[in-house]
């Protein structure tokens, strides 16, 4: 199956890969436990030469939000997306709740266009949520220490305009916000955000300083692009669904 790359991982794939898939030697979090064997190091310090990572090598994109949980949505956790796009119509994301090693895998997203999903049917389209928020308010970005901020603006922002009228399928398997030591219980349903009143603002501003970035610009230079109408099953956490 050939993968399908949008304009923005065309154009930037060299420049991202190497410093999206940096493997590190460092120990996961999450259980205290010896540092890996021997043969363990072998194996992961020589892995890149002795097996194919063909599925990985086909991420393209880096992505960073926010999530909530469907079941509770004063809880939210920041989220790292990895994507690939298997197809015009679908991305799939792995999601770490960190861009640096050790970084603890905690989810996965799949995203789809507004004429997949409105073919699903009405229960399974309740558990999809809507970007046009995230992306209008500045809050998803995209994040880049490579290539110059003008020049990336006007690339993220143009990626934005995709994103813009996907809808997203996403489950946690990782309650790292409650300091869970390994992936606990059920898979989390988790939602985006979808209002101002909603955010926890500081968190997005310590995030924005990590970053070196701004919300309130990228908001700004966002206001251009077109909100779709957004489809009455999603978003169903904030609407007592």
């Amino acid at each position: 199956m050939e993968i399908y790359l949008s304009p923005f991982c065309l154009y930037f794939f060299t420049q991202t890969t190497n410093q999206i898939l940096h493997i590190s030697s460092e120990t996961t979090k999450g259980m205290d436990g010896e540092t890996p064997k021997l043969k363990d190091q072998i194996l992961e310090t020589g892995a890149s030469s002795t097996q194919s990572f063909e599925p990985v090598n086909s991420i393209c994109a880096h992505l960073n939000a926010f999530h909530v949980y469907a079941s509770n949505p004063s809880r939210h956790v920041e989220a790292n997306h990895y994507c690939t796009h298997l197809s015009a119509d679908l991305r799939q994301c792995l999601i770490y709740d960190t861009p640096k090693n050790p970084a603890r895998l905690i989810g996965i997203e799949y995203m789809v266009p507004k004429a997949v999903y409105e073919r699903l049917d009405v229960e399974e389209r309740k558990l999809w949520h809507s970007h046009v928020y995230e992306v209008k308010s500045g809050m998803l970005i995209m994040p880049n220490a490579i290539v110059p901020e003008t020049v990336w603006d006007t690339a993220e922002t143009a990626e934005m305009k995709e994103l813009v009228g996907l809808y997203g399928k996403t489950y946690h398997f990782w309650q790292v916000d409650r300091g869970d030591a390994l992936p606990l219980g059920t898979p989390q349903l988790m939602m985006s955000f979808t209002a101002d009143n909603q955010i926890p603002w500081e968190t997005v501003r310590n995030r924005d300083e990590r970053y070196g970035i701004k919300t309130e610009k990228k908001r700004d230079l966002r206001q251009r692009i077109e909100s779709p109408e957004i489809l009455d099953d999603a978003d169903s956490c904030w609407k007592g669904r």
